[in-house]
């Protein structure tokens, strides 16, 4: 069986992977893809018993959902668990989550580690300590790197520090991960939302991820599935505007004019650029 490619990643959504029940409901909110973890969802103590239920759920996923990208997030590579997690991915799974990478050299630790275990997976980089965000830039021009996401929580507890509503604590990391993202040629996904009756808090926290540049957004609700994809989509009043800009911009160019207006503003080619952007994600939509 081929693996499902994850090609635009506006939301990822967590389940436990010692929770079968909840990875079997995963499809049912629609995400982009979805992440079986052994990370942070499962107590110290746990890991051992949840690879095993990971690794059933995960076949059953796949062969139940077999266009979801499913990724699987194993503990951090310096950890005991590293290495014992290896033997729950398989070549059907879209690929692994790996945490708190700070260093190209982590990258290819990774790389081997599953060349060893005869498998070849691209690699989703969690960016979520000082080390990973001075670093992003190097890590995420690793070949094997294919996405990225940054962790604010993970983040703010290795620097000592607080969250605060604000977020002002990680924005300079949060904008140094998507900009690096975005030199690398890599999509990034942007925090977790911790408030999961609180659409608006969530629209909020994503509407500046996306201002921010980034792709997409970690989910651990089924709610929030929707509320990413509302965010990170274009509105029809977006792709009304684009098309119009475009149709005006082809009528400049037919006329022999370099330089017009559009709506009062002067246009430039990052305009147009952005405009032709949001067609072809609508397109993709489709």
């Amino acid at each position: 069986m081929t693996a499902a490619r994850l090609t635009r990643p506006r939301s990822l959504l967590f389940a436990p992977g010692n929770r079968p029940e909840l990875i079997a409901k995963l499809p049912r909110s629609q995400p982009d893809a979805v992440v079986i973890d052994l990370e942070d969802a499962i107590p110290a103590g746990a890991k051992s018993a949840a690879r095993s239920v990971a690794r059933d759920a995960a076949r059953d996923l796949i062969a139940a959902a077999p266009h979801l990208p499913v990724f699987l997030r194993v503990n951090a590579l310096h950890t005991e668990e590293f290495t014992d997690d290896l033997a729950v991915l398989t070549p059907e799974l879209a690929g692994v989550v790996v945490p708190k990478l700070e260093s190209a050299a982590d990258v290819r630790s990774v790389v081997a580690a599953l060349g060893a275990h005869g498998l070849e997976l691209p690699l989703l980089a969690g960016l979520e300590t000082g080390a990973g965000v001075w670093h992003a830039l190097d890590i995420l021009c690793e070949d094997a790197v294919n996405w990225a996401y940054f962790g604010a929580e993970d983040y703010v507890a290795d620097l000592g520090g607080a969250r605060t509503p604000g977020g002002l604590e990680v924005l300079y990391a949060r904008s140094t991960v998507a900009l690096a993202a975005r030199l690398a040629g890599v999509p990034a996904l942007d925090i977790v939302v911790t408030a999961l009756n609180d659409p608006a808090t969530f629209r909020a926290d994503a509407a500046q991820g996306r201002a921010l540049g980034y792709a997409g957004k970690l989910c651990i609700h089924p709610a929030q599935v929707a509320l990413a994809h509302e965010v990170f989509g274009a509105t029809a009043a977006e792709v009304s505007r684009a098309r119009a800009l475009l149709d005006a911009a082809h009528t400049a160019a037919t006329a022999g004019h370099g330089a017009f207006s559009f709506e009062g503003q002067m246009v430039d080619e990052p305009m147009l650029a952005r405009a032709r952007a949001i067609l072809a994600q609508e397109a993709g939509d489709e």
